[in-house]
């Protein structure tokens, strides 16, 4: 294999140093290497990529990528660099210079950023509609956005309260009897919604909101026959949703109210047979103005790689299970 060399310049931003490209003990710099199979040469901002004219190229076009974010004041991170990595690798028309710069403000002075290019299109997507569908697997920040976003909004006087929503399904065991009151009793359902609140705001301002009715968190059966004005709505979990149910929700939406619905239908776990109101509604819905869906893949998952590969081992043996259904 003939070896290829090319130079580039880093062209950072006044402020900025090559520290923020390579990371503290060049760590961000071996992860290049070590992920694209090259070598690289830095003085000063001259940059030598040296290997596979392919490898080569496609490391140029990343520092190039880097550099850009780096000056929209992103912090580099493994998780950002490996994002990156494979957007340019996929060929993404748009890469993630063009979001990082787009900001969340939420409690505790706060910043929340969408890491990938789904997430971006499902935050632009909560700011210009009503109604909005996030689908797609574990770890997509589907919940974490949405609840970013109302926090915003709640912060900003967009809306006077925030409602979080989750239908009572058990996920393959059986809770039996729970004492205590309504609130104890969701308690367990709910605790992914309390999670991210808690990591958003002071835990002393969340009880208060929570105490005052600013902030509630209800079961999918009380939304029955309210009408719900000028609030920020977001349903967990609605793949657990039946057909009725999810229509019983969509139609309590009152004026200034928005609604995000979020779920994973590979994660039913309603009673067999039953349908998924979350399956029913994209053949309803679909193309209905101040109504959008949002698809994520395993490519939008921002936890550990591992999870991206746990994901993408079930799609394969899924699939290969209903290519089998489908011969007999």
């Amino acid at each position: 294999m003939t070896e290829f060399n090319k130079k580039l310049k880093a062209e950072l931003d006044k402020g900025k140093a090559m520290v923020d490209l390579w990371g503290n003990g060049d760590i961000f710099l071996n992860m290049i290497e070590n992920s694209l199979d090259v070598e690289i040469f830095s003085l000063g901002n001259e940059i030598t990529v040296s290997g596979d004219k392919k490898n080569v190229d496609l490391t140029c076009d990343l520092i190039s990528e880097l550099t850009l974010q780096i000056n929209k004041g992103h912090n580099l991170t493994q998780e950002s660099i490996s994002y990156t990595i494979e957007s340019i690798e996929a060929g993404d028309k748009t890469l993630p210079h063009k979001f990082v710069s787009d900001v969340i403000m939420v409690g505790r002075g706060k910043i929340v950023k969408p890491k990938t290019t789904g997430q971006k299109k499902y935050v632009d997507a909560i700011r210009e509609n009503t109604i909005i569908f996030a689908i797609g697997p574990a770890g997509t920040g589907k919940t974490y956005l949405a609840m970013a976003m109302a926090i915003n909004a709640l912060m900003n006087n967009e809306i006077g309260r925030i409602i979080l929503v989750r239908p009572l399904v058990e996920a393959g065991e059986k809770l039996g009897f729970l004492p205590g009151d309504i609130y104890d009793k969701v308690g367990p359902y709910q605790r992914p919604l309390y999670d991210a609140l808690h990591d958003m705001m002071e835990a002393e301002k969340f009880y208060s909101l929570m105490k005052t009715g600013i902030i509630e968190v209800a079961p999918l059966a009380y939304m029955r026959g309210r009408t719900i004005n000028d609030s920020f709505i977001v349903l967990d979990e609605a793949q657990n949703t039946s057909a009725d149910q999810m229509k019983m929700f969509l139609t309590r939406l009152g004026f200034g109210s928005k609604a995000v619905i979020t779920g994973d239908i590979t994660q039913i776990d309603l009673p067999y047979k039953s349908k998924s109101g979350l399956i029913v509604v994209q053949k309803i819905l679909s193309g209905i103005k101040g109504i959008k869906f949002i698809y994520f893949s395993d490519r939008d998952i921002v936890r550990d790689k591992i999870v991206q590969d746990i994901v993408k081992a079930y799609d394969i043996y899924e699939n290969s299970k209903k290519s089998k259904g489908s011969k007999k």
